[in-house]
């Protein structure tokens, strides 16, 4: 068994794409039976993120981890032209109308892109977090961390002295 890292690691990745445009759906006809079935797939345009994500992971030594794991990403949308202008005008709020897809769309479309590369599959993901962050000169990614979690004891509940919610 491959050791498991005790530290997070931390991925800068290309902007991702949005999840209206990784999979997509089409009807077909079954030869067998005649009956019209839906199918969705994952389109060109996913699987070549997805192909683009499992190389610089792998060219940053990332292996598939086998235990609960906690992800973060830190979206940053591509800085417009006129920033300057805007944040003269809104100091405060200036990106809340930069274009940028949602943090839970990109959370899904990242964590099927690291399926197989940093964990084994996503349903080892214990705990999530999303952050929208400022445009700045960097331009447009997502940096993502991951990081191992230890399992802990089973808490027993209920006990005497807690009541459970009603």
């Amino acid at each position: 068994m491959t050791p498991q890292p005790s530290h997070a690691i931390s991925l800068t990745l290309p902007y991702p794409i949005s999840a209206n445009r990784y999979w997509a759906s089409r009807v077909i006809r079954s030869k067998k039976t005649g009956k019209w079935l839906s199918m969705t797939y994952v389109t060109p345009e996913a699987q070549a993120y997805k192909d683009e994500v499992a190389k610089l992971a792998i060219a940053a030594g990332v292996r598939p981890l086998t235990g609960r794991v906690e992800f973060g990403l830190r979206l940053y949308p591509m800085r417009p032209l006129d920033w300057q202008k805007r944040a003269q005008r809104n100091p405060d709020t200036w990106d809340d109308d930069v274009r940028c897809i949602d943090t839970l769309n990109a959370d899904k479309v990242l964590c099927d892109a690291l399926n197989g590369v940093a964990w084994l599959d996503d349903k080892q993901i214990r705990r999530a977090t999303q952050e929208r962050c400022e445009p700045d000169a960097h331009g447009a990614r997502v940096v993502v961390t991951i990081e191992p979690l230890r399992a802990t004891a089973p808490e027993l509940w209920p006990t005497e002295t807690e009541v459970p919610c009603v």
